[in-house]
This record gives C-alpha cells, sequence and structure tokens, in this order.
C-alpha cells in the first residue's frame, strides 16, 4: 500500500503538480495518464523511493516493484534465470550449487566424495527455500514475455536491449510484490508477450499503477485513472475504468465551462456595480464588497483546461543523393556464443521504404546500429553511396548525451547549426524558454524521443533509421509522427511493434530476421506486428 498527503512535485524549478493526496490499495489497477512531460514517470519515481518529492509525505507498505521507464537499468552481470532469481535471493544458492555440480564434474576421489556431500547440503536448502518451485515460475514469466528458454543461462552482457527489459520486467512480476509500478510495461514485448502481459495484469490481485500509452492495456486492465493535468499541475482522480473515465472527463470539462461561464457572468454584473457605487463616498464601503465578492467568485472556481499543445513533429528534407545510399554485404553478429544472424545483406535504393521484422532477439535493434556505423558486424561491410547522410533514431536514446542539455545536443547534432535556428526547431517540438536549459537526464522518456526526432529534423539526412520511433509517445504526439513518417520524401528503414507506424511507411519491401530473407511487402505480414 502507498499513500500520499500534499504531495508536490517538480523537474528542476518548473511545477509539475502539488497537493497530490492519493491511496494505492490491494486491488486497485491505476492508470496514470496525460500528455508528456506532465510527471507521470517522476510520480511513479516517487511513490517508489527512487527520488525525494519537492514537498509533502510518502507512506509506504509491503514489498514495491518498480519498473521504470528508462531500459537502461538493471544488472548487466551474471546470466538471465539468476538475474530474476534475485529479486528472492535465491540466486546465490542457484550459484553454489552449479559450482559444486562443476567441481563434481572435474573431481575424483575423497574430493569427489566432499564434493558430493556440498552438493546435498546446497540442494536441501535450495529446495527448502522453494527455489524448484520458483525457478519453474520465473522461467515461466519469462518464457511468457517473449525470452526464449536458451538465454536462460546467457550472460546479460550479450543480450540487446529489448532482452534485457523483458528480463526485468519478468524479474519483477516474479517478485512478489505487494505493489508494482510499471512505467511503460509493453515497450519491447511482441504480440503475444502483450496480451500475456494484459491476461495476467487484469488479474493482479495487489496495488498495481501502469503508466502506458497503449490503451488496449489501460482498457482491459485499470479499474481508476489518475489524469495528470500538466496545465493546472493537478491531479484528476477518476473511480472507473477507462471508458466511463473518458466520458467522465468530458463532462466535467463541460461542467468546469459552463461554471465558469455563469461565474464570469455573475463577476462581471458585481464588478460594474461595485465600480458605479465606488463613486459615491456612502456607498465605498458596499462597492468594496461588491469588487471583492466578484473576484471571489472567479478564484473559486476550477480552471477550464487548456487545449494541449503539439509538438511539429517532421523529417528532415533529404539532401542529394546517389541510386544506392547504402547497402551491405554478408553482415552476420554474435555476442559470445550467442549468434544473432549471419549472412544478412541489405540494399537501400534512393526513397525506398523497408520494415524489419523479427522475433525479439532476432537482431532487428542490431542490425540498425551496424547499418549506422554504431556498431561493427563480424562479418561483411556497409558500403556507403554517393552523398550518403544517415539519421538514427535508437529506441534507447543513445545517439542522446544525457549530462549535456537540451540546447547543448541539439547544436551538437550538426557543426554549422547556429543558436536561433536551433532555438526555432526546438520550439516546434515543444522545448520553450528555460526548457531547453534541461539536462536531458531529467526529460521524461517522452520529451527524450521529441528531442532525439528533433536532431534528426537538422540533419538533412537521406536515409533514415528508426527503431521504435513512436514509444513512450503519447497519442497526440504519436499522430504527428506518423504523420511525417508518411510525408518524408527520403529513404526509411523501420523497426516498430507499431502497427499504425508501420502502416503510415507503407513499406515496399520487408527483411525478415534472423534469416536476412528479403521479400516484397504483403498485407499478411501484418499479422507479425498486430496485437489483436
Amino acid at each position: 500500500m502507498i499513500s500520499t498527503n500534499a504531495l508536490e512535485l517538480r523537474a528542476a524549478a518548473r511545477l509539475l503538480v502539488k497537493d497530490v493526496t492519493v491511496r494505492i490499495n490491494h486491488g486497485d489497477r491505476i492508470g496514470f495518464v496525460g500528455r508528456n512531460g506532465a510527471g507521470k514517470s517522476t510520480l511513479a519515481k516517487v511513490l517508489a523511493g527512487e527520488i525525494m518529492p519537492a514537498g509533502g509525505v510518502i507512506n509506504r507498505s509491503g514489498k514495491i516493484g518498480y519498473l521504470p521507464q528508462d531500459p537502461r537499468t538493471g544488472e548487466d552481470q551474471g546470466n538471465v534465470i539468476d538475474r530474476i532469481l534475485s529479486v528472492r535471493e535465491l540466486d546465490q544458492i542457484s550459484k553454489r550449487m552449479r559450482a559444486v555440480e562443476e567441481e563434481m564434474s572435474t573431481s575424483a576421489g575423497v574430493e569427489l566424495e566432499k564434493a558430493m556431500e556440498r552438493y546435498t547440503r546446497v540442494e536441501h536448502e535450495f529446495s527448502t527455500a522453494g527455489g524448484y518451485a520458483a525457478a519453474a515460475e520465473a522461467e515461466a514469466i519469462a518464457s511468457s514475455l517473449g525470452v526464449p528458454n536458451h538465454l536462460f543461462d546467457q550472460e546479460l552482457s550479450a543480450l540487446s536491449g529489448g532482452q534485457r527489459r523483458r528480463i526485468e520486467l519478468a524479474r519483477i512480476l516474479f517478485s512478489g510484490a505487494e505493489t508494482l509500478l510499471l512505467d511503460e510495461p509493453t515497450n519491447h514485448l511482441d504480440a503475444d508477450s502483450i496480451i500475456w502481459l494484459r491476461e495476467y495484469l487484469s488479474k493482479y490481485s495487489g496495488g498495481l499503477v501502469i503508466i502506458s500509452h497503449d490503451v488496449n492495456l489501460i482498457e482491459t486492465v485499470v479499474n481508476k485513472v489518475f489524469y495528470i493535468d500538466g496545465n493546472r499541475n493537478v491531479i484528476d482522480v477518476y473511480n472507473m475504468g477507462w471508458k466511463q473515465y473518458l466520458l467522465q472527463r468530458e463532462q466535467d470539462e463541460h461542467r468546469r465551462k459552463r461554471e465558469r461561464a455563469n461565474a464570469e457572468k455573475k463577476a462581471e454584473i458585481l464588478q460594474k456595480q461595485g465600480e458605479k457605487m465606488r463613486a459615491k463616498a456612502s456607498k465605498a464601503t458596499a462597492a468594496q464588497g461588491m469588487l471583492r465578492r466578484a473576484e471571489k467568485l472567479r478564484s473559486s472556481l476550477d480552471d477550464v483546461r487548456i487545449k494541449d499543445k503539439v509538438a511539429k513533429l517532421r523529417f528532415p528534407t533529404p539532401s542529394p543523393c546517389g541510386k544506392t545510399p547504402i547497402s551491405a554485404h554478408d553482415l552476420s553478429k554474435s555476442y559470445g556464443s550467442l549468434e544473432i544472424f549471419t549472412d544478412v545483406g541489405v540494399i537501400i535504393d534512393k526513397g525506398s521504404r523497408v520494415v524489419i521484422l523479427g522475433l525479439n532477439g532476432a537482431g532487428k535493434t542490431t542490425l540498425l546500429r551496424i547499418l549506422a556505423g554504431d556498431l561493427e558486424s563480424d562479418t561483411g561491410e556497409v558500403t556507403a553511396g554517393h552523398g550518403l547522410k544517415i539519421g538514427y533514431y535508437a529506441q534507447e536514446h543513445e545517439s542522446l548525451d544525457f549530462d549535456r542539455t537540451v540546447l547543448e545536443n541539439m547544436m551538437s547534432a550538426t557543426p554549422d547549426i547556429r543558436e536561433p535556428e536551433a532555438r526555432n526547431v526546438l520550439g516546434s517540438f515543444l522545448f520553450v524558454g528555460d526548457d531547453v536549459h534541461k539536462p536531458v537526464k531529467v526529460l521524461s522518456g517522452g520529451e527524450r524521443t521529441r528531442l532525439a526526432l528533433a536532431t534528426l529534423v537538422v540533419s538533412a539526412a537521406n536515409v533514415l533509421l528508426l527503431d521504435e520511433p513512436t514509444n513512450n509517445l503519447d497519442p497526440a504526439s504519436r499522430d504527428e509522427i506518423l504523420a511525417a513518417l508518411s510525408e518524408y520524401q527520403g529513404a526509411v528503414i523501420l523497426v516498430s511493434h507499431d502497427e499504425g507506424a508501420v502502416a503510415a511507411l507503407k513499406p515496399e519491401r520487408v527483411i525478415l530476421l534472423p534469416d536476412g530473407d528479403e521479400d516484397l511487402w504483403k498485407e499478411d505480414y501484418f499479422d507479425l506486428i498486430s496485437i489483436d
């Protein structure tokens, strides 16, 4: 259980929300909703105890499981199954069992007998702690989230960001926490995993908070909605499901507008009468009373919702290039003993539109990183054609320097950009005023996405490599990026689990990993993307 009293949240000097008094009890499945930058992720961090609030009190009881939005979290040492088991402190016993097993396989005589005795003791300890049942449960959860069995013994350092993210989610679901705080849990999940997660969370008996732009997940799971209003700096609590919330929110806004209009009319009459009476000394006191009543009427009303601003997302005007700006042949990549793909070839013509499909871990992000020049392949080579300019959007925002400000990142995106031009572009992406001086590390996931896209605008790229560009974006911003994608004139290579993004791209070809097979795009390929 988590409760707050008069909580206040800030991002640097900017007020996010104030006077937040809420409770998260067993059986509550709460969806945090609101525009990017409104404070959803910050609130989740504060509730989890990761950061301190600007003011107010938080009370926590029971174990809390927190999945942050940033995928670059969690340990990168040890193997997969030990990472998941560690949340119940079973990993050390498991490691000791494997160490003794290794000793038994290489020893003989007296040493073997001693090792067998130690194994009996360790195995008994593991069994008594419920290790076998727990390991089976951990493996079942991980498999349901798209982690294949052959990866359970794999080192974490050899895995992709998406695989690491799924392992962290599996770890939290396995933890047995009484309260779960999940920030964009469907990022990096394939269709089957999302369906499983919906079912799992809809039956969860503890307290649950979900931050997600996956409307289907919110609609299926939540029984309460907390709307974080970034304009009014408050949280509106709706003790109802998603569809009822949408209706009630609109009704609330109509009520606020009607009440404000009536109050403004009354206040205007009072003010005019007060101004007339003020001229007469005998009625000055009454006039002041009327003016105070008019002011009180105006100040006592809830603010009417201000129309949310939407970033004017667009992609760059591509610079001139040759017929084939980029190609690659005989590409392969392995991480230790884990083979990602072999013998993959890519030919991208000017203005072509290609989507890369494959199961999680098939190497989609790895292939994009190789094409972008951020990663070397084990074999083969990438050939840059005449005039090639690559614009790479990384799903984990690796292209951004988290210790630098928004403006500094923008200025470094292209060497000849001037500050006024950089500020103009940032303004179209809703970074205005002092927002440009914020360090990237304090931005929300959606704001980082907008910044990464803004750096592409000034790049004049003629080949865009886009890795899950709609992750973390609110619906309005997502619509903008899909419109921009459909209008871009250069070549695009897209990796996405978002069916709408692929539809907006209107791909000509598809590359299927890990085999690297190439085919003309057919509507049937939506079956590999679609959630429903």
